[in-house]
């Protein structure tokens, strides 16, 4: 006779968000885990999984996010952790920071895109980078 142990179940702490078609929301989001948007959202996210801006999802605000795949309308700035998609449907107006990027034929942008791993860089040394130029300022005064 063969017995079958039963495995726990994962209960991890990640989770998914989702603003449906029909749905618009006016104000900040911050999560821990991914967030899709099939509706209209005009503010500020900031989460550490992946946005999704689906065919009919439109973001107007500046985002943070560990990945992202647009097929939506997004306006603002972008700041994605690691891959940015931006399918065939995709129209997207600001400025864009990732360090990897894909982009289907038929997909629209407009705006600048710093991308790379001189992007990591960057953000890592931007802080001490503002502090030496101020003491070269004051060295030269």
């Amino acid at each position: 006779m063969i017995k079958k142990s039963k495995e726990a179940v994962n209960t991890g702490q990640s989770s998914s968000n989702r603003i449906l078609a029909g749905t618009t929301i006016d104000g900040s989001v911050s999560s821990d885990g991914d967030f899709r948007v099939d509706g209209l959202m005009k503010g500020d996210i900031s989460i550490t999984g992946k946005l999704v801006i689906g065919e009919k999802g439109k973001v107007e605000g500046d985002v943070k996010c560990g990945s992202a795949n647009v097929s939506g309308k997004f306006s603002g700035n972008l700041l994605v952790d690691e891959l940015l998609s931006l399918e065939s449907t995709a129209r997207v107006e600001g400025d864009i920071t990732t360090v990897k990027l894909s982009v289907a034929t038929g997909a629209e942008f407009s705006g600048s895109c710093n991308m790379g791993a001189v992007v990591r860089e960057m953000q890592n040394d931007d802080k001490t980078g503002e502090q030496k130029q101020k003491s070269k300022k004051s060295e030269a005064s």
